[in-house]
């Protein structure tokens, strides 16, 4: 096949520089760190329309953020209709990185991730985003019936919609009236530490190409019920705090919506995850399958869950190492009827 990003690099100041891929996401777009010869770097964007990508909303979304004086990546050169941009390299500091190479800094760059959120929720939201309501987030949970349950114990149609149902019902008793942008995958893989810069711009943004309105704690929950690593609970106790004082918020309140939030992402990832398994190999994703379990569980504690936590029990199985083999081998499950 030809080399298409190669030709598209060739009207550029990269067409000389060396190309390295980078480890992808759960999307079909790729990444390569560009360096020319003069040590200067970059990283190329592949993301093509052909596959489900929307070049143009990123690069849109990248001017927004820049303009409330946010660190999204600048944009060196870019051809949408191809799908590709060669965009600023925010380096190797991701949170992921830093806080499981030394915990003593985390407070400082959770902390600062907070103050982000809180500066995009306080100006108005780039336009075009789509809006969640809680008929559209009960909906979103499908992969976990169809990917996760459904190769371990198919649950049937009245136990699908008696789980929907409940969940709608706690979305809608618990969410705010008022809808944020929420950029969505706002988590430590996806956010980088650029201590040379100067306040909210310490924080590098990728990845916030699918935000939308939401409801203000949506990427909290992102940011502290990771699906990739463990949160210490003293430091999300800590920014939860620190994002209610700065709301004004009463507590009460605020911990339900934190917790259907949690449950209606979370059970989204796990079908997600297996979905990767499954019908792109990607095996990985479910090795992470049961810290994600652990947040839905947690959250299912809260009282105001009582109904919800009933209806999914049916629903969902426990990944014990005996189903998460089954997930990484569906073909070889046998699921009971």
């Amino acid at each position: 096949m030809p080399d298409r990003a190669a030709a598209f690099l060739a009207g550029t100041d990269w067409r000389n520089a060396s190309r390295v891929p980078l480890a992808g996401d759960a999307s079909t777009r790729r990444y390569e760190r560009l360096t020319r010869t003069d040590g200067r770097s970059a990283i190329l964007m592949v993301a093509p329309a052909s596959q489900g990508q929307d070049l143009d909303r990123f690069l849109g979304l990248a001017a927004h953020l820049t303009s409330l004086g946010l660190s999204a990546p600048e944009v060196y050169c870019a051809d949408p209709a191809a799908g590709f941009a060669v965009i600023e390299d925010f380096g190797d500091g991701l949170f992921v990185r830093i806080a499981n190479t030394d915990p003593n800094p985390q407070a400082v760059i959770y902390g600062a991730a907070v103050e982000v959120l809180l500066k995009v929720q306080s100006q108005p939201p780039a336009p075009g985003l789509t809006a969640f309501n809680a008929r559209t987030m009960a909906e979103q949970i499908d992969p976990l019936f169809d990917w996760y349950s459904a190769v371990i114990r198919p649950p049937s149609e009245r136990e699908r919609d008696a789980v929907r149902g409940e969940l709608e019902t706690v979305l809608s008793d618990f969410l705010s009236a008022r809808q944020v942008m929420a950029l969505r995958d706002y988590h430590a893989e996806n956010l980088f530490w650029l201590p040379h810069r100067d306040g909210l711009r310490r924080v590098g943004l990728i990845d916030f190409q699918d935000a939308l309105m939401a409801d203000p704690i949506y990427d909290l929950v992102s940011l502290l019920q990771d699906a990739r690593r463990d949160v210490p609970e003293d430091l999300a106790r800590a920014m939860k705090l620190k994002f209610c004082e700065a709301k004004g918020w009463e507590r009460d309140g605020f911990e339900a919506a934190y917790a259907v939030l949690g449950v209606q992402r979370n059970m989204r990832i796990m079908g997600i995850f297996a979905r990767l398994s499954h019908l792109d190999g990607k095996q990985g994703y479910v090795d992470l399958i049961p810290r994600v379990w652990t947040h839905v569980k947690r959250n299912l504690r809260h009282p105001s869950l009582a109904g919800l936590a009933a209806s999914l029990e049916p629903v969902l199985p426990d990944p014990t190492p005996e189903n998460l083999n089954a997930l990484r081998h569906p073909c070889a499950a046998a699921p009971t009827p």
